[in-house]
């Protein structure tokens, strides 16, 4: 397993932010996600450096689906970045964390007319507007409230990225955004004639996740800088910003290899340049909107090795106690993870073994016949590069309760979300 941000091996146990995994198991139980603060702080800030926020006014925003709780939005705003949030639920967590309202996008292939009330009413910057009928119910709530509010356009490029189907969202099928290769866009941009109350400021596009290259972000930097001039041309509509997306590569296995955070938005920016001044434009202010990338290697997950199961011929099964409640993506997409024995981190691996969950589904394994050190029963097994998509895509299948999230840093841990109790599980429902 390769170690992340502030891992240290110590005396064969492994230590995150200078705290033992055995003694978070100790004060915390298992499972149990870690978030190392000092790497994600740092991965902001070298969003913030290189993507030159304070330089040129760009903007970066922490798509806040990766995993949000208000701990984090305090943290990102802490750092500099704006938000991106997709839902009533993840915007209602940015207004309890007190996150300025201005610095928030507001994304959603379908949001519903209450979303669109709140995100008025609270003061949203900026609606990435991604159809026809968000675009009525916007127009008709904010005449209702007297209030005109800025938006940016979704545009599906039709860019083809390789990652895994799931995840891909550039290519001309996709449920996102107005098609730019069949005329959506044109009809749209015709359309903003009729509508008072909406302020077309910036377009948006996003290619897709877990992306390696640069050369389809450079791909989309042509056509989006192009269509900036066209739009002005055509329809005399100054867009000054121009929203890429996200979805950079992070490191999950050693099959992964992901560009730095430099050199990913060092790309981006000259390409930038190099195509405004080719067709003539003034460079907008740009905004990415990276998640995974600052949050995945920044989390890890702990639990406790329970039973074991071997056959012979065929293979090991080690169960944790936990699995695709806490960690959805081996199952939904055979997202690949590394694994290590955090009580013994210094020994040889000498076993394969497969890593199962404790859900009553035969598809419920987190990893496949990996190798690792002498295992028993009661050890600590650490996944690590699970601070995305983990905790943000919990479950309660099988009335399993959500495990509790702490903060690492400087030899100290702090707990930011509790862990969920069996009287939790019960709030909801009517007896």
């Amino acid at each position: 397993m390769k170690l992340q941000g502030t891992m240290l091996v110590k005396e064969n146990e492994l230590y995150i932010g200078g705290v033992s995994c055995k003694e978070l198991r100790e004060k915390y139980q298992t499972p149990l996600y870690v978030f190392d603060e000092d790497l994600v702080r740092n991965n902001c800030r070298e969003y913030v450096k290189h993507f030159r926020v304070n330089k040129e006014n760009n903007r970066v925003a922490y798509a806040g689906k990766a995993f949000l709780p208000i701990y984090m939005c305090k943290l990102i705003n802490e750092e500099g970045l704006c938000l991106d949030v997709v839902s009533g639920g993840e915007l209602y967590t940015a207004y309890k964390a007190q996150f300025p309202m201005e610095k928030i996008l507001f994304h959603g292939n379908n949001k519903t007319i209450e979303e669109i009330k709140m995100g008025v009413e609270l003061g949203v910057g900026r609606f990435v507007v991604d159809n026809y009928y968000e675009l009525e119910l916007l127009e008709k709530i904010c005449e209702e409230k007297g209030e005109k509010q800025a938006v940016y356009f979704r545009i599906t490029p039709g860019i083809e990225a390789h990652t895994h189907e799931y995840i891909k969202t550039g290519q001309i099928d996709s449920k996102f955004g107005f098609t730019l290769s069949n005329g959506e866009l044109y009809n749209a941009l015709e359309k903003l004639n009729n509508y008072k109350n909406i302020e077309l400021v910036g377009i948006h596009a996003h290619i897709g996740s877990q992306i390696f290259e640069v050369e389809p972000y450079l791909d989309e930097v042509k056509i989006m800088m192009n269509l900036v001039k066209e739009i002005k041309e055509s329809y005399n509509i100054d867009i000054k910003e121009v929203d890429l997306g996200g979805g950079m590569g992070v490191y999950y296995t050693e099959e992964d290899k992901p560009k730095t955070i430099k050199k990913f938005c060092e790309a981006i920016i000259e390409k930038t340049e190099e195509v405004c001044k080719k067709i003539d434009i003034k460079v907008p202010i740009l905004i990415i909107e990276p998640g995974r990338s600052i949050v995945a290697n920044g989390g890890s997950t702990i639990y406790t090795v329970g039973a074991m199961k071997h056959i012979k011929g065929i293979r090991t099964y080690v169960s944790v106690d936990g699995g695709m409640t806490d960690n959805i993506r081996p199952s939904l997409y055979q997202a690949g993870y590394e694994c290590a024995i955090a009580n013994k981190i210094g020994e040889k691996r000498k076993n394969q073994v497969t890593i199962s969950g404790k859900c009553c589904e035969s598809g419920d394994i987190l990893i496949t016949d990996t190798n690792i050190m002498d295992i028993k029963s009661g050890d600590i097994l650490i996944i690590s590069s699970t601070g995305a998509y983990g905790y943000s895509m919990a479950s309660n299948y099988n009335k399993i309760t959500k495990p509790a999230v702490v903060s690492v840093q400087n030899g100290k841990s702090k707990l930011i979300c509790k862990r969920q109790s069996y009287e939790d599980l019960f709030k909801l429902e009517v007896v």
